[in-house]
């Protein structure tokens, strides 16, 4: 390739950006006077690439918008960096606007790379090996998504068509606070009109987004994070779970996520009220923390600890020291337990 012809290209590079960028910049960018510029600039107008000119003292650059480009020139780096991220996003469940959209722009990445770098990079993707489990995402359509978007970012009121977890559909006035991808979902959050209450909504659940009539403002402390993972927590479960948790509230928020349930001070440390489908992977969770604990309820998760106690002092053994004194006590109609006492008191409930 020609040095002229090199500059040329990389012109456009730099042109590629999208903003306008001065004669005098792109001079000082390619190492050419500013009339060898503009003679680059009528070289890619030749090439039917829409070029801009704004004249004057100031005057300078940029492409068209809207005009779709050639591929991208890309070093090296930037070609393993744009492959890698899309082959750990699919796998991290962050390409939920179609599994289809992130295979065929993998696909285009891959066939514009020089041989060389298309088999270093082919290679790494064969050896590498992912400490974290692929996860499915559900899908969401790009519309939507982007729609979504412009309207929380404009404060445009939207109506969605909605189809609830049990069947039912309906359409719902909106006020956009925010998009949030969580867990390989995209959520939105936001003013319901219809229930007058901030509510969170699944994207793949969503068919259509009108634009509704006015506007809005976010209030100030609102985060829609925050509120969408706060939301999953408070989803009805099977179960109703209430523990006090003998730590203080700062730790507890460090340790547990929101959503795993709502943490609140209490007289003897942490109320935690939470939600479960399964006891016994409360049991575990409870046990795993670390912390004395008092469960307040339900009666059935005392069972499962016990159980649970069961086991641990059948992995442990026949042959280790019993403890004197059983440390899981009942207290009116709640039951305090220690997490490295439970295959004790299994033990001591054994003895005859």
């Amino acid at each position: 390739m020609s040095r002229p012809t090199a500059r040329v290209l990389a012109l456009l590079e730099l042109l590629q950006t999208g903003r306008r960028r001065t004669v005098g910049d792109l001079a000082d960018r390619l190492g050419v006077d500013e009339r060898t510029v503009r003679r680059y600039a009528e070289h890619l107008a030749d090439l039917g690439i829409p070029v801009e000119a704004q004249r004057g003292r100031y005057g300078g650059y940029r492409i068209a918008p809207g005009h779709k480009l050639p591929p991208l020139m890309l070093t090296d780096d930037e070609a393993v960096a744009v492959v890698l991220g899309l082959t750990l996003a699919e796998r991290a469940g962050l390409a939920s606007t179609g599994q289809v959209a992130t295979a065929s722009a993998l696909a285009k990445v891959s066939r514009v790379l020089p041989r060389p770098l298309s088999r270093r990079i082919d290679s790494l993707l064969a050896t590498a090996q992912f400490t974290a489990p692929a996860r499915s995402a559900a899908p969401t359509g790009a519309d939507t998504l982007l729609a979504l978007a412009a309207a929380a970012q404009e404060r445009r009121t939207v109506v969605i068509a909605y189809t609830a977890w049990d069947g039912r559909e309906s359409r719902r006035e909106l006020d956009v606070y925010g998009v949030v991808l969580h867990a390989g979902r995209w959520y939105v959050t936001g003013h319901d009109h219809a229930r007058d209450d901030v509510r969170t909504f699944r994207l793949d659940r969503i068919a259509a987004v009108d634009q509704g009539d006015g506007s809005y403002v976010v209030p100030a402390d609102f985060d829609a994070g925050t509120q969408v993972v706060a939301g999953i927590g408070a989803v009805r479960w099977s179960h109703e779970v209430t523990v006090v948790l003998r730590t203080t509230l700062a730790e507890a928020r460090e340790r547990l996520p929101l959503s795993v349930g709502r943490l609140s001070e209490h007289e003897d440390g942490v109320l935690l009220e939470t939600r479960a489908e399964r006891l016994d992977g409360m049991a575990a969770l409870l046990a795993g923390l670390g912390w004395d604990f008092e469960v307040v309820a339900p009666d059935a998760l005392r069972d499962e600890l016990v159980a649970l106690a069961d086991r641990l002092r059948a992995g442990v053994g026949s042959s280790s020291p019993h403890r004197s004194s059983p440390s899981a006590r009942a207290v009116g109609s709640q039951l305090s337990l220690t997490p490295s006492a439970l295959a004790a008191d299994a033990a001591a409930r054994k003895r005859p």
